[in-house]
């Protein structure tokens, strides 16, 4: 392990940004592309906004954001500890929405796990959501080729 970064902060829509900043801050330094970088930042958007909206619905709770470093590969664990998913598989699936009613496409977990390298899930109700993923940068040397 190279680096290792935890941040917890109250389940509002306005945080969601915090951790998307935190995040790519803490890896700054690899000089991602611009689609590694947009990528790592719309997972963790992903992750925090299903957190907050379908973890708590609105009531107050804690989003903790926890990332290591360990040379080009970073893993990162976003954990709410709401209401937790009934069936994840279900929740997994392409245009499964809860919220339907209010204009969700359904399609975060497909987004994380298609810019992710590895992606897990998991869930106990009443108790949370844990979402974990990593992703390998490409090295900088690998770049200027």
């Amino acid at each position: 392990m190279d680096n290792e970064m935890i941040l917890s902060f109250l389940a509002k829509s306005e945080n969601e940004s915090l951790a998307r900043i935190a995040v790519t801050s803490f890896i700054a330094h690899l000089d991602p592309t611009i689609e590694e970088l947009a990528e790592c930042k719309t997972i963790v958007s992903e992750a925090v906004s299903n957190a907050i909206i379908h973890g708590y619905d609105g009531a107050y709770g804690m989003v903790t954001v926890h990332a290591i470093l360990d040379g080009e590969v970073l893993s990162v664990t976003i954990k709410d500890e709401g209401r937790g998913i009934p069936d994840i598989e279900s929740a997994k699936e392409p245009l499964f929405t809860t919220k339907g009613h209010e204009e969700r496409s359904g399609m975060g977990f497909t987004i994380m796990e298609s810019f992710s390298d590895e992606f897990r899930v998991e869930s106990h109700i009443g108790h949370g959501t844990t979402i974990t993923f990593t992703k390998k940068f490409s090295p900088i040397q690998a770049i200027a080729m």
